[in-house]
């Protein structure tokens, strides 16, 4: 069974999709309705505009979004699978049919503009740790005052945590004392997957709770909950969690494993994923999805 994964934020570069529209009349079309659903022309920004353009909230979680779905589109992806890493599970429900590329598109917006205004609201930020054991880490989070938690299980030895920029400072030191290979802050505007979302997560939830979900044609592991998910209801409530909760990467990959996924295929920007699945777990196949000639 082949599992197709969807990359988050962070996978962006100058140029995406540029080779997709022009290649292909129906991507296109799909990045034309996207400028008008956006209100902006992010193709633009896309194709021929600076790392900084792409940095800004409102275009980076919508671009990464656009070049997955579309790639997915025009490639005729047909998963027995599929999970997303953050951002990356809207482009994964998009794939999967249990929302329209309209929807998702608006939804993906709203989300973006929802976590910059909590980012706004407080300073805060969020740190790698390489090479501690999850549990140390977690351990560590509780022992500080302050925000701060496990945001990112991206592999064995590799967790990204969250949180206010004091606590964070202070997790960081601990962790280095702890034996942490690196632990190293990160170039975000803030805690992203920690309570200090919950403004966004109020936002988000009214915009999902509105928008039309259908059942999926197949099983989408989602960040919160890491098993097999495809019931509409539960996926929504999934959805509104996972700004506030951790992404649980890892975990989703083994039970992809476990029920059966033998090959892996990363859809959009980068090849982050791919690394992060060959590190969780030898899979028969990880590799990634472009047009040919591209």
């Amino acid at each position: 069974m082949n599992a197709y994964v969807f990359p988050g934020q962070g996978a962006q570069f100058v140029g995406m999709g540029k080779d997709l529209y022009d290649s292909s009349a129906v991507a296109k079309e799909m990045f034309e309705k996207a400028n008008d659903i956006l209100g902006f022309r992010i193709t633009d920004l896309m194709f021929a505009g600076t790392d900084e353009d792409l940095r800004q909230t409102k275009v980076t979680q919508p671009a990464v979004f656009l070049h997955s779905v579309i790639l997915a589109k025009v490639l005729g992806v047909n998963p027995d699978m599929t999970a997303g890493h953050s951002l990356g599970e809207f482009s994964a429900l998009v794939a999967a049919g249990a929302l329209s590329f309209e929807d998702g598109l608006r939804l993906v917006s709203k989300r973006a503009m929802a976590m910059q205004k909590a980012c706004e609201l407080q300073p805060s930020t969020m740190a790698a740790v390489l090479g501690l054991a999850d549990d140390v880490v977690e351990d560590i989070c509780s022992t500080i005052e302050g925000v701060v938690v496990p945001a990112n299980y991206n592999c064995p030895g590799q967790l990204v945590i969250s949180g206010s920029i004091e606590a964070i400072d202070e997790a960081v030191a601990k962790m280095e004392e702890a034996g942490a290979k690196r632990a190293i802050k990160l170039a975000v505007g803030g805690a992203f997957h920690s309570p200090l979302m919950e403004p966004a997560r109020q936002e988000l939830a009214a915009a999902i709770e509105a928008a039309p979900f259908s059942k999926p044609v197949c099983p989408i592991y989602q960040n919160v909950s890491t098993i097999a998910e495809t019931n509409p209801d539960t996926i929504k409530a999934n959805l509104v969690k996972q700004l506030t909760s951790p992404v649980k990467w890892t975990q989703c990959v083994r039970s992809m494993i476990k029920d059966g996924a033998t090959s892996f295929t990363e859809v959009g920007p980068g090849s982050v994923l791919q690394g992060l699945v060959k590190k969780i777990a030898k899979a028969d196949s990880v590799e990634g999805l472009e047009i040919k000639g591209a």
